[in-house]
């Protein structure tokens, strides 16, 4: 039986690398923060970086959830307000999970200021993964006749 990653190069085996990779790292960067400033201040940053992230999880998880539900009320569901959604999600999991380097990058992708380059990349493979690994324009055509 076919491996489902088989033929789609680098690509395909990427998120396994990613997804081994982030523990031997956040491992690696607690470890070196441990020696730097010591085990029980390690540990309260850590505690506290969760902590920090919960909050900040709610807070901004309440704002994108009630612009979500205001667009719905209108008949209008802007992308913008589904890829806030998105990003505070996968923001807020990543802030809670202990470890440094993913309360760095949840934090990139929950706080409003720089929310709008974590839309764009869940917008981007959204549409990647939607569109089959097409590019904007390409697809087939369908012949017909305007009346």
């Amino acid at each position: 039986m076919a491996s489902p990653v088989a033929g789609r190069g680098w690509r395909g085996r990427l998120p396994l690398a990613a997804l081994l990779a982030v523990p031997v790292v956040e491992v690696a960067v607690v470890v070196a923060v441990g020696n730097r400033i010591g085990a029980w201040w390690t540990i309260l940053l850590l505690l506290a970086c969760s902590t920090l992230g919960l909050l900040l999880l709610a807070r901004e998880g309440r704002r994108s959830w009630t612009a979500l539900r205001q667009a719905v009320a209108t008949g209008t569901l802007p992308a913008r307000d589904r890829g806030d959604a998105i990003a505070v999600l996968i923001g807020g999991i990543l802030l809670v999970v202990p470890g440094f380097v993913t309360a760095a990058v949840g934090l990139l992708a929950v706080l409003p200021i720089t929310r709008p380059v974590a839309r764009r990349a869940v917008e981007r493979t959204l549409a990647r993964r939607l569109l089959g690994q097409r590019r904007p324009g390409e697809g087939d055509v369908v012949q017909g006749e305007v009346v």
